[in-house]
């Protein structure tokens, strides 16, 4: 008997460690929601949405945005507060672009069609370890989901307002609206552990 039970401990163990293995993968989060990544009404407006949201190591920024009438750069902070082109790290053309916050630390992202930055189509965030919530020694060097791209300084031009878009040309991807839920992160061998610690 005790060594059945034994077993089954053993088994549930492995299972629950490599489920909390795989749950280092982070959350899915569409930048602006349904709004997606345009210049927007309110030039606080991304400022807004990330102030309620925890971002760490392995989360998912999706920017919705038609390719052509946007981008999203990844820059430093200098270039961010100025609304300049020059110190880009890495620039995505094509939406919906997925970027993932793979180090600790600030992330700086414009679009750099003149004047949206300067609009407020801009997004600071601060990503933490996920595992105790406390930083870590932050990682060099942009995501590898980015192309980078040489450019050179610009300077700022007064805002303009967001081009309209034909109905149906930037709908967000399925399954991108939101956090991913924790549940969905359970794997089926931990649903045939507990099956088999039930049956010993």
């Amino acid at each position: 008997m005790s060594g059945k039970i034994t077993m089954a401990m053993a088994a549930l163990f492995v299972v629950l460690a490599a489920n909390v293995l795989q749950s280092t993968n982070g959350a899915t989060y569409t930048v602006g929601d349904s709004t997606g990544w345009r210049v927007p009404a309110n030039n606080d407006f991304y400022d807004d949405w990330a102030d309620n949201k925890a971002f760490v190591v392995g989360d998912v920024l999706v920017f919705n945005f038609t390719t052509g009438q946007h981008d999203v750069a990844e820059v430093t902070e200098t270039a961010y507060d100025a609304c300049t082109t020059a110190n880009t790290i890495s620039t995505v053309s094509t939406g919906p672009a997925r970027i993932t916050l793979n180090r600790t630390g600030e992330f700086y992202f414009i679009c750099t069609v003149p004047g949206h930055c300067s609009g407020g189509q801009k997004l600071n965030v601060d990503v933490r370890n996920g595992n105790n919530g406390t930083a870590a020694v932050p990682a060099p060097g942009p995501s590898p989901t980015t192309t980078p791209v040489a450019t050179s300084p610009t300077t700022s031009t007064p805002p303009t307002a967001a081009t309209p878009t034909s109905p149906g040309t930037s709908s967000p991807p399925p399954g991108t609206n939101s956090a991913s839920s924790p549940v969905s992160n359970l794997s089926p061998v931990f649903f045939m552990a507990i099956a088999l610690v039930l049956m010993c």
